[in-house]
């Protein structure tokens, strides 16, 4: 009877440890899911140990009964993991993600110097936490959290991420109310704001017990395997997490896409489950950027199947280390260099992949890589000691266009670069985007670029109507209205000075590149 009561108690307590361990780590009950295979192994060489005292002696039946068991099973995880893997399927790995090859001009549009993100995630974050510091009624109860979630928010490309509590003690006094609000930065502008929220949000990472997101999904839907959980914000700036589902397309662990997407509102728990066709529009990120990047690989490389990517690699094809992220046609896209897998040091094109619907592009303009890019626009301000942000990708005056932010040690953007894609010997620096452009093109033209020259630059020929001086970023400009047009032409005095004996009535021919708020004149 002894034997039994403790029997009883060490299976209690085995299923008291794997309740606790489930509490903890939250593995999802699913065949798919490795963490749920690591669970159920170790709860059963806990349930077999406990089975196997006999007395005072152990019961080597049990152990052998229960070490088979235990040998099939692993035995069974690893074929499903080699079953699964691009070795045996390297057709369906290839064909997971469909690249259609597409124009880079008709696709990307020039877009306003105002919108050009400028800011990455390290910058964003400096700027994020000194704007916490100014909120003295904030500042000593909680912190700001590090996601900063690129986003497209109303048509501005934005960062966010939420306000978290300082510590457990600060939990523990201000978790009735909850998390009072976030951080919003337009990436373009580098301005910041704390948004206040009527109503606190209830459920975050930093929680803890039912309302941390994850143990919340997790007992909502505990078969749901997660991918990385976002925080982003609808139209109306009401905060969400976007939870996408992971889908397992080839065998038990393999081909990893997203079939479906979770959303929870953050200040009152309701939740929405969409597939991944009806998702809305302002949802943002779906698709991490690790996850398009790995299935580019598998696209590029496995043509010619495994053994091809291993030995001869003909036609294998790679992503280039980093990226960055584009916002086109309200969404956001995550931008990557292609180049060859046997290591050239020049791209043979690039991606666009969009990380809520997956549409992936591919633009073929062979050209340099990123880091070539990079170590060019640190060349020309190498007597400052400016460390160069991973480029994005734009479209100026026609040109595939690397642009690139200059940092200081104190990570304070200084200067800005433009670098061009096919020549990455055509740099221009530039204190402000603008005058970085104006640059950029005035050197693009010196070296024959017949794209700058023919369809890019327009003419435009009238009377002056009005005249006003403004200074923008310490630079003074003269924004210039002709007779009998609405358009509104920016000079910068630093490139055109002779601007300052114009005067009302006097003819002008301009020059100028054409922008969604007003025209930039060249000369």
């Amino acid at each position: 009877m002894k034997i039994k009561n403790n029997k009883l108690l060490m299976m209690a307590g085995v299923l008291l440890a794997g309740f606790i361990y489930y509490y903890i780590a939250l593995p999802a009950i699913n065949i798919h899911s490795a963490a749920c295979w690591i669970f159920v192994l170790f709860v059963g060489i806990f349930i077999i140990a406990s089975l196997s005292i006999s007395k005072n002696a152990i019961n080597k039946k049990a152990i052998k009964t229960g070490t088979t068991i235990i040998a099939i099973y692993v035995g069974v995880f690893i074929i499903g993991s080699i079953l699964s893997s691009p070795i045996i399927n390297a057709s369906k790995f290839q064909k997971l993600l469909e690249v259609k090859e597409k124009n880079f001009t008709e696709d990307i549009k020039q877009i306003s110097y105002e919108k050009v993100p400028i800011l990455d995630k390290d910058s964003a974050r400096q700027i994020g936490e000194r704007k916490m510091g100014t909120m003295l009624d904030m500042v000593s109860q909680f912190e700001v959290g590090d996601m900063y979630t690129q986003i497209n928010f109303k048509g501005v490309p934005s960062r966010v991420t939420p306000l978290e509590y300082a510590n457990t003690i600060k939990w523990m006094t201000n978790r009735k109310n909850g998390i009072p609000g976030y951080i919003k930065i337009d990436m373009a502008t580098q301005n910041a704001e704390v948004v206040k929220l009527d109503k606190g949000m209830k459920y975050s990472t930093n929680e803890h017990f039912g309302r941390n997101i994850y143990r919340y999904l997790r007992f909502k839907y505990p078969t749901y395997i997660f991918d990385s959980v976002n925080f982003e914000i609808d139209d109306n700036g009401t905060p969400y997490w976007i939870c996408p589902v992971k889908k397992y397309n080839i065998g038990l662990f393999g081909g990893v896409t997203i079939g479906k997407v979770v959303l929870v509102n953050a200040v009152t728990g309701q939740i929405q489950e969409y597939s991944i066709e009806q998702v809305p529009s302002w949802v943002d990120r779906v698709y991490s950027a690790e996850m398009l990047i790995a299935l580019y690989d598998y696209h590029g490389s496995l043509s010619h199947g495994y053994l091809n990517s291993v030995l001869g690699q003909k036609d294998s094809l790679e992503t280039t280390d980093g990226y960055n992220y584009i916002a086109l046609e309200d969404d956001v896209w995550v931008y990557t260099g292609i180049t060859s897998v046997s290591g050239d040091q020049s791209n043979v094109g690039f991606v666009l992949m969009n990380q809520r619907t997956m549409e992936t592009r591919y633009y073929i303009i062979p050209g340099a890589t990123e880091y070539s890019a990079m170590n060019s626009a640190e060349g020309q301000v190498q007597h400052l000691n400016y460390n160069a942000t991973f480029p994005l990708l734009l479209n100026i005056a026609g040109e595939p266009t690397y642009f690139i932010a200059l940092k200081d040690g104190a990570g304070l953007v200084k200067k800005y670069a433009m670098v061009n894609v096919e020549k990455y010997q055509i740099v221009a620096i530039g204190d402000s985007v603008m005058d970085c452009e104006k640059a950029y093109i005035k050197l693009m033209k010196e070296n024959g670029k017949t794209n700058v020259n023919s369809s890019t630059l327009k003419k435009q020929s009238g009377k002056i109507e009005k005249i006003v001086q403004a200074v923008v970023e310490g630079n003074s400009h003269f924004y210039i209205i002709l007779e009998g047009s609405e358009e509104i032409f920016d000079i910068t005095l630093a490139e055109m000075p002779q601007v300052v004996a114009y005067e009302i009535g006097q003819e002008v021919i301009f020059e100028y590149i054409e922008g969604e708020n007003y025209n930039t004149v060249i000369k």
